[in-house]
């Protein structure tokens, strides 16, 4: 079956910004230009959310982020541990940039079931470069990451963890290749990835601007800020696209006319805006 075919009516991902605050100023991230900076969403919301999800009939994935370090948020693990009682067909993607990952947040993910995978946007393995590019100190995120690294070997870190760079170019560059080879030389039982940088519609220049004539996966997933606004989608920072306000219900957020005629005719994004200039 076809992505449409299950996910027609349901989400096939929900990313939930649950506290829009950041502790990094990446160069390729709408972040600072937020106005939503500071804001939480509420516990009854999320519990909403979640009580409404109860209904769906696939399995989905649910990412407690999106333009924010997750890892701030001090409910961030019992939010994860209540979807895991409440949801069992939900399948958790945690992110972070790595730098506010402490013992307690490791052993605390590490405590969660149905976890696809620990992402760590570390970005770049020089140093000077790493704090002028996300506004970090790097050897403050590589002790956790040698941290996390010491547990996977040890047995006690059971997940999957990525650690990704925005690539200079979209054919890997030689600073992009040395960057993987940093990666698996200090953390061989990490993956890497490499990432093409997008436009964040019109934030960014992105490594290729050709847009797709082709319908997008992104239609399928709702992308949930803190205030409560679904943006687009996760190009979406700042919610400028919103689709609707998830208060008026996932299914009916996910289900509105405008937004599932995309999914239903599989259209062309060169016929939607402003999916016509998404490089994604």
């Amino acid at each position: 079956m076809s992505l449409r075919d299950v996910y027609l009516d349901w989400p096939h991902e929900i990313s939930l910004e649950t506290f829009a605050k950041c502790n990094a100023s990446c160069t390729f991230c709408p972040y600072t230009t937020l106005e939503r900076i500071g804001t939480k969403m509420p516990d009854e919301l999320i519990d909403s959310i979640i009580e409404e999800l109860k209904d769906h009939p696939w399995p989905f994935m649910i990412s407690p982020f999106k333009v924010n370090e997750p890892f701030l948020d001090k409910r961030l693990i019992p939010i994860c541990e209540k979807i895991n009682r409440e949801l069992p067909k939900a399948h958790l993607r945690l992110f972070s940039n790595g730098s506010a990952l402490t013992e307690k947040h490791i052993d605390g993910v590490n405590g969660l079931e149905r976890v696809v995978h620990l992402w760590i946007s570390l970005n770049d393995h020089r140093p000077d470069e790493y704090n002028k590019l996300m506004g970090l100190d790097f050897e403050r995120t590589c002790k956790n990451l040698d941290l996390l690294h010491e547990k996977v070997a040890a047995g006690a870190f059971r997940w999957d963890v990525v650690v990704s760079r925005v690539r200079e170019a979209f054919i890997p560059s030689q600073t992009d290749n040395e960057f993987g080879a940093y990666v698996n030389r200090r953390w061989p039982l990490f993956r890497v990835h490499l990432i093409k940088r997008d436009g964040w519609i019109g934030y960014t220049e992105p490594n290729d601007a050709t847009v797709p004539d082709a319908p997008c996966g992104r239609w399928f997933e709702l992308s949930v800020c803190a205030d409560g606004k679904i943006s687009l989608c996760c190009m979406d920072g700042t919610g400028e696209h919103a689709i609707g306000d998830i208060r008026n219900g996932v299914f009916a957020s996910y289900n509105a006319p405008h937004w599932r005629e995309r999914r239903l005719k599989m259209l062309s994004r060169h016929k939607v805006s402003p999916c016509n200039g998404c490089t994604y």
